[in-house]
């Protein structure tokens, strides 16, 4: 590994720490269930164990500016990877599911310091014209852990008892840390940064009101309950009120001048529509695999890993098109190939075989390789080195509400939409729920290309050449 120019053991060592957060996240996802069952408890208490890590992340994540600037990135993304091995820790020593919630609060913590930091990191190492392939590597973090997780997930529970699948993380994590210590550049520090108190406490209360109500509101009745309402009509009028208040300070927690820059701006909306489109397939593909194929989960998880490895693949080569072309060269084509495998899938028929699914799959992740991860290089090339680390953090907010938004819609519009269908007559279970699963791959669809035309605004360092 010494032979590896410093710059590229910088990416090695976030994607350590990176990778092993968000795998984390997902591989609990298909266990869900066996909680229910191990602390004799409901679908609502044990759907904290995602919703505190969501809320608690997009809570932190305010913070990493202030503390990249104030104490150096190296010591807050070390910090951040030492808080989620604790995490880890009490996870794994969990007697009860109170104790698991606050285990998971603790790792979302710390994710939500690590993430907008490991990229300010690489973008601290590596020149703007050579970022898109450096971030494009460290993207399969972002990418393809999500992809991978609940087949992990699934293989372990198979075999190991739950608390497993929090010792897990601890190798990889302590790998990342011992990685991190010794390759991560020291940053440049601020002792004399002021902290915006009140600012931290409008936005975080904000983040945190939409995210919970996002995070509980999975079925029509629980979104539109009072509390759901006045959390997120609560949550919107902080953040407006954060936007007004952090536009008089002077030194600010989130210096919101970015958005004044078209280029990061538009890779925020072409991002945010990506990942709805990726966290779509994420929730509808295993209903459509079990509920109208009758397939089981070993399946279902081997339907994603083609995809995260051509994610992954294209990633790379997104990177370096980024790099030599300009992002119009590779974000238009990567939304385009995604949007048409997502809308290939709204045409699937009882007798579609399996293989023409797993293919329509593989390309709608070799359509996000090329074109999320670069649009975000793009966006975050296009703003002040100095505000790097406030742009990732926002970038990773709205990226996560968007993801939580449209997991919510299409959750709601599955079990909606499939009792309506349904209730016509002549329509079994099984043709209702493809019907439904069909028409929500349309509105996917429908979402990216939307982005599709805005994708072409995005500038690139060569265009500051010209």
């Amino acid at each position: 590994m010494s032979k590896l120019p410093n710059k590229w053991l910088v990416v090695v060592s976030v994607l350590f720490g990176t990778f092993t957060v968000i795998l984390n996240n997902s591989m609990l996802n298909p266990i869900l269930p066996r909680f229910i069952e191990i602390f004799d408890s409901n679908a609502v208490a044990v759907g904290w164990i995602l919703t505190i890590f969501m809320v608690s992340m997009g809570m932190t994540m305010p913070l990493t500016g202030y503390f990249g600037d104030r104490f150096g990135k190296k010591k807050v993304y070390l910090a951040g990877l030492s808080v989620f091995i604790l995490g880890s820790l009490s996870g794994f020593f969990s007697q009860t599911l109170a104790m698991l919630i606050i285990s998971r609060a603790i790792q979302g913590m710390a994710g939500g310091l690590m993430l907008p930091i490991a990229m300010a990191l690489i973008f601290n190492s590596f020149p703007r014209h050579e970022r898109g392939l450096a971030v494009g590597v460290y993207g399969v973090a972002a990418m393809v852990a999500p992809a991978i997780g609940p087949t992990v997930g699934g293989f372990l529970i198979q075999y190991v008892e739950w608390n497993w699948l929090f010792a897990f993380n601890i190798p990889f994590g302590v790998t990342g840390l011992i990685l991190s210590s010794r390759f991560l550049e020291r940053t440049e520090t601020n002792p004399e940064k002021k902290f915006d108190l009140i600012g931290f406490i409008i936005v975080t209360s904000g983040i945190g009101a939409i995210l919970f109500a996002l995070g509980r509101g999975r079925t029509l009745d629980t979104l539109f309950d009072p509390l759901n309402l006045s959390l997120i009509i609560g949550g919107l009028i902080a953040v407006i009120l954060f936007v007004k208040f952090e536009n008089k300070q002077s030194d600010p927690l989130l210096n919101l001048s970015v958005f004044k820059v078209p280029t990061y701006s538009v890779s925020i909306l072409v991002t945010s529509a990506a990942s709805i489109g990726l966290f779509s397939g994420i929730f509808l593909l295993p209903l459509l695999i079990q509920k109208v194929y009758g397939l089981n989960e070993v399946m279902t998880g081997l339907l994603f890993l083609p995809a995260a490895a051509a994610s992954g693949i294209f990633m790379s080569i997104g990177g370096r098109i980024l790099d030599k072309k300009g992002p119009k060269y590779v974000v238009p084509p990567g939304l385009a190939i995604m949007g048409g495998a997502t809308l290939g899938l709204s045409f699937l028929q009882l007798s579609t075989p399996y293989w023409l699914i797993l293919l329509l799959n593989t390309i709608r992740g070799l359509g996000m390789g090329l074109g999320n991860i670069p649009a975000t290089t793009s966006g975050m090339n296009a703003i002040p080195e100095h505000l790097v680390a406030q742009g990732s953090a926002m970038n990773n907010i709205i990226r996560q509400i968007s993801s939580s938004l449209g997991i919510v819609f299409f959750s709601i519009y599955y079990e909606v939409r499939r009792a309506q269908v349904a209730a016509a007559p002549g329509i079994d279970m099984q043709a209702a729920t493809l019907q439904t699963l069909n028409e929500a791959f349309l509105v996917s669809a429908i979402v990216i290309f939307i982005a599709l035309p805005f994708s072409f605004i995005l500038k690139g360092v060569q265009d500051d050449k010209e």
